[in-house]
């Protein structure tokens, strides 16, 4: 009768004490258990995740002053102002790359035109001399809102083969405990196996961001480039229109 009435506390006991022998899966936990190996990879993944967000704020920045200083800019520039107005009020404003465009083709325009050649090969030769120059511009300007695409490029493609890496590595150590243990008991295989998903999904969390970042920052630099060139067109024709008019 005693040991009927004891099993009830008996198993209560157990049941409030199994938690507390129960392995510890936090990230801190599974970082400790792994081997240095691991534990490189896990670093390396975890500096590339926080590099590629740094790029990603920077570059999400930089686009958005780039949208907004276009916009200011080309309703500035079509405000039915002359072009010499608009070189006097823009002249210092350097900021906008479209305004460094326009300063670069007022600058060489000017030039020209103080040489006085009036021939068909003068005017010529200034044509290309202002198409060239804002060439220049425009391929400066473009390399550098292209700076950081890099590095999220790389962490995008190399980051899943890097913590696949981790994986591997993970599940040999599971292999070598079983060969060492002669069992394959969960509590032989789960930290090995726990360590080499963990090695994945770090890879996952650094590589989908980077990626999908990379492609919006792709179109973005697209967009801008073509409105770059079609006002660097637009600025072309106005400038051999009052060319041929000179000539």
């Amino acid at each position: 009768m005693n040991t009927i009435t004891m099993m009830p506390d008996m198993m209560i006991s157990v049941v409030a004490a199994a938690p507390l022998g129960a392995p510890d899966y936090s990230f801190t936990a599974l970082y400790e258990r792994a081997d240095m190996m691991v534990k490189t990879i896990m670093a390396i993944l975890a500096i590339a995740s926080v590099w590629s967000w740094g790029v990603i704020f920077d570059k999400s920045v930089s686009f958005f002053i780039l949208k907004r200083r276009a916009k200011k800019f080309e309703e500035t520039f079509w405000s039915g102002r002359t072009l010499d107005e608009l070189s006097d009020g823009l002249a210092s404003d350097v900021r906008d790359p479209m305004g460094r465009v326009f300063n670069a083709a007022m600058r060489e325009w000017k030039e020209s035109k103080d040489m006085g050649g009036r021939s068909d090969s003068d005017i010529f030769g200034t044509r290309e001399r202002i198409d060239r120059v804002m060439g220049l511009v425009v391929s400066r300007e473009l390399a550098k809102a292209e700076r950081g695409m890099t590095v999220l490029a790389t962490v995008g493609s190399a980051s899943v083969f890097v913590g696949l890496f981790g994986t591997v590595w993970g599940i040999m150590n599971t292999f070598r405990a079983i060969d060492q243990t002669q069992s394959a008991n969960l509590a032989v295989v789960i930290p090995g196996i726990s360590e080499a998903l963990f090695a994945t999904a770090l890879g996952l969390v650094a590589a989908i961001p980077a990626s999908v970042f990379y492609n919006k920052f792709t179109a973005d630099l697209d967009k801008y480039a073509a409105r770059l060139d079609g006002f660097t067109d637009e600025l072309s024709a106005i400038l051999s229109r009052k060319l041929g008019k000179r000539g």
